[in-house]
């Protein structure tokens, strides 16, 4: 089986998964927390080495109502305490990231947690787990141009190649994405995510809201990945 190396989650659908059910949000925000967990641990089980995960936009945390920003806020701590006393981390030797501006977003003692899962796993190898919070695709390619532009300008000979803009990039030290996966129906991609290293990538679009997205599923969207011949623009 053709197993990717590098998965890509947009869990989309909390909030209308939710209304569906006569829920609060928080309802939803709640129920995807706990979904996630399940899935991660089903990639592991798969064999996948590189995991993204889309937790939030910048305009996530900053256009929303101040009432669901601040529950999303104690979601992430409830959650990252939690993955630090998760043993898989030690059993698949997991590390731990975490892209954009969720220190400037997140209340100091949400980023803090998120802080010690990184220093916690910082010495392991094998297998990733990032997380996109606070991240706007468009900005990591700004930032990375703006870079690039200052480093031409104090060497006007260099030659920029593909293998250089990468090294620019908030995910510089991750690989290409292999397979999307975006549940909640709705088939686009959000504020440019890593638009880089998805320019190869398969896309698995799911009417499934993510409360309901289940490992079977996943691996659903793997089985098709795994069937498909990879043709990388030919």
């Amino acid at each position: 089986m053709n197993i990717p190396r590098h998965i890509l989650i947009i869990p989309d659908g909390n909030r209308r998964w939710a209304r569906a059910k006569n829920k609060p949000a928080h309802m939803g925000h709640l129920e995807g927390v706990r979904i996630t967990g399940a899935i991660l641990k089903e990639t592991l089980n798969l064999g996948v080495t590189t995991i993204t995960i889309w937790g939030a936009s910048e305009k996530n945390l900053t256009k929303r109502s101040r009432q669901e920003v601040a529950f999303l806020g104690k979601i992430f701590k409830i959650y990252f305490t939690k993955l630090l006393k998760e043993s898989d981390l030690e059993k698949y030797d997991v590390r731990i990231r975490a892209l954009g501006k969720w220190k400037e977003l997140l209340p100091q003692s949400v980023s803090a947690t998120v802080q010690k899962c990184i220093d916690t796993t910082k010495t392991h190898k094998t297998r990733s787990l990032t997380f996109l919070l606070g991240y706007n695709g468009k900005d990591e390619m700004r930032n990375a141009i703006a870079d690039i532009a200052a480093e031409k300008l104090k060497n006007p000979k260099i030659k920029i190649r593909e293998d250089d803009i990468k090294k620019y990039l908030w995910t510089k030290d991750l690989p290409p994405v292999d397979l999307v996966i975006r549940t909640g129906g709705e088939p686009h991609l959000s504020t440019g995510v890593m638009m880089w290293d998805i320019a190869d990538a398969r896309f698995y679009f799911t009417e499934t809201f993510w409360p309901a997205f289940t490992p079977k599923e996943l691996r659903k969207a793997v089985d098709e990945y795994s069937r498909l011949e990879k043709r990388d623009g030919a």
